[in-house]
């Protein structure tokens, strides 16, 4: 699986569920079976250049916010900065964090 194919997924999940839509209605508004939807939204299929005007009109973007996923590549840097640290960190660090994660829970709610 490509790292595109995998990002350029991510990226119209991301949209489709800030718009409010299914998997199912994405399908519908493009035109195809909504399985393929989710193939695409897991890297696991690339959709063809008609399909990929079709997500963009869906969706109500431009084609080119459909690769704007630079975003990914520093959350990615950030996850692996923060499993390197918890790799090293001892019981107390440990808990602190586990302690911070819970009042971050409880204030998001």
């Amino acid at each position: 699986m490509s790292l595109l194919k995998t990002n350029f997924g991510k990226r119209v999940k991301e949209l489709r569920k800030s718009r409010g839509l299914t998997q199912e209605q994405l399908a519908g508004l493009i035109d195809i079976e909504p399985p393929n939807i989710s193939k695409l939204e897991n890297g696991n299929h690339f959709p063809l250049p008609d399909n990929i005007e079709k997500i963009s009109k869906a969706l109500n973007v431009h084609i080119k916010d459909l690769f704007d996923f630079e975003h990914y590549d520093e959350k990615q840097v950030l996850l692996d900065k923060i499993n390197d640290y918890l790799q090293k960190a001892d019981s107390k660090e440990l808990e602190f964090i586990y302690k911070m994660i819970e009042n971050l829970q409880q204030y998001k709610k």
